[in-house]
Parts: C-alpha cells; structure tokens; sequence
C-alpha cells in the first residue's frame, strides 16, 4: 500500500504568515501571576513561563483554522505513527489522556478502536472544533502542566508534538506530572522533532526545540521512566527529522 504523503508538523506552517517572534519584537511581557483552578482554568500559573504558555495558545488560536484543515484528520497522520500510537496506547479498561490534542483527530482515533480517550488542549478553537467533528467524544480545555487528576489514576497519556515549545528547562517538571497520574506501568508516547542537540529553532506558529532522542530518553528515565519503543524518520526534503519514544512507568 502506498503510503500518502503526510504535512510535517512545521513545514506546511510555512503559510501561517508571520511568526510570534516577528509579530512581537518587542520581547515578552511581565509574567503572569494566577491560581490554577480559581480564574485560571489553563494552569498558566503554575507554569515558569507563563508568557510562553499564552504566546503559544494565541499563535495556534491565529492559525487555528489553518491547522484543522492540514492536520485536522488521522488520515493526514502517518500510518508508521499511527500504529506505534495504537501498539502502545489501546489500553481497555482505563483512560487515556491525549494532551494538546489539537484538533482531536487522534483522540477520535484511539476512541474508534474502543480506548476511553480523552483530548485536551488549551486552544478554544480546536476543543470546538473536536466536539463537533466527535460528538461522543470526551474534549476539554486544560493544561499538560496542571492536570487535574488524581496520582495513578491514568492508564496511559499521547503527548503528541505537544512537547515541542516547552523550554527544555521545564520539561523534567512537565514528565513528573506525567508520571504523578499514571497508573503503574503506565505508557507514555511522545512525538517530537529529532535533532543532534538540543536547540530551539523558528517554528512557524511559535518557537519549538528539537531533542536528540538520547537525550529525551536520559530525561524520561530521570523521571521514572523506561524506554520500550522508539521511532525516527528522517527528512526527506518535505519535513523536518522526527522521532517518537513510547516509555512506560518504571517500577519501584
């Protein structure tokens, strides 16, 4: 079967127009101060860079509907990512988080092989979006930063290129979280742009870091993690080089 060409995740953004950096050269804002769950349903407060959390959310809410329509289907996801998500991810009984779910099209997909999976974004326009494309869909703004969850209660969590604009400095903070809700061998899959250091680079919806997978591994590991799974795909002149890792929770 031949396999259909998929848009790169920043690539094809190259018609989103002018980046964040370019449409706020003045540099950031003074930090916001806020509680998650009291007037801040995104978590933004509990985030080191709060400025970076709402950058983001309004780059995507600019190009939203753009988005949706390059990436808003599981056809226009790669089927080599798609099985590696459904191998790892098709967990019954027990819910499945998939964070920054975008346009809810691979929440869909994990609900239409059965798994209790549930998308959250902090992007209004793709929950919308998500509900009505997947009306018996389960979609909810929030953060992966704060998650409203109680410790082990998840069966597994997709954090598919929703990793991509956390400064690195950040992220062993964002897997602990990951790992406070996951059940006992709990799995993880993480997509991410592939990269011999880590560096960030001009996205074209806002500034995003590439990770060698090594070292994303050493991190996860850090965390309480173990690696059981990982998948690269280099640039063919269309996209960048990608990679995923699927991890499970370690064992005590």
């Amino acid at each position: 079967m031949t396999q259909a060409r998929v848009p790169d995740p920043d690539v094809s953004q190259r018609r989103f127009g002018p980046t964040p950096r370019e449409k706020h050269p003045e540099g950031p804002t003074p930090p916001v101060t806020a509680h998650p769950g009291r007037g801040d349903p995104l978590g933004i407060g509990t985030y080191s860079h709060a400025v970076n959390v709402e950058q983001v959310r309004d780059a995507y809410t600019s190009v939203a509907g753009l988005y949706i329509e390059l990436f808003g289907t599981s056809q226009q996801v790669h089927a080599d990512d798609l099985a590696l998500i459904e191998r790892h991810l098709s967990i019954k009984p027990g819910n499945v988080l998939d964070l920054g779910c975008g346009p809810g099209h691979i929440t869909g997909y994990l609900r239409s092989l059965g798994v209790d999976a549930l998308g959250i974004d902090m992007v209004p326009e793709f929950i919308a979006h998500a509900k009505a494309t997947h009306p018996t869909g389960d979609y909810q703004l929030g953060s992966l930063t704060s998650l409203d969850v109680e410790n082990h209660s998840i069966a597994g969590i997709l954090a598919w290129y929703s990793l991509i604009h956390l400064p690195p400095h950040d992220l062993d903070e964002v897997l602990a979280e990951f790992r406070r809700v996951l059940a006992p061998a709990g799995p993880l899959v993480i997509g991410f742009f592939d990269g011999d250091e880590v560096a960030a680079f001009d996205h074209k919806v806002a500034t995003a870091y590439r990770w060698p997978a090594d070292e994303l591994s050493a991190r996860l590991t850090r965390a309480g993690f173990t690696e059981v799974e990982r998948q690269h795909r280099p640039s063919d002149g269309t996209h960048r080089p990608l990679a995923a890792i699927a991890a499970v929770v370690a064992e005590p």
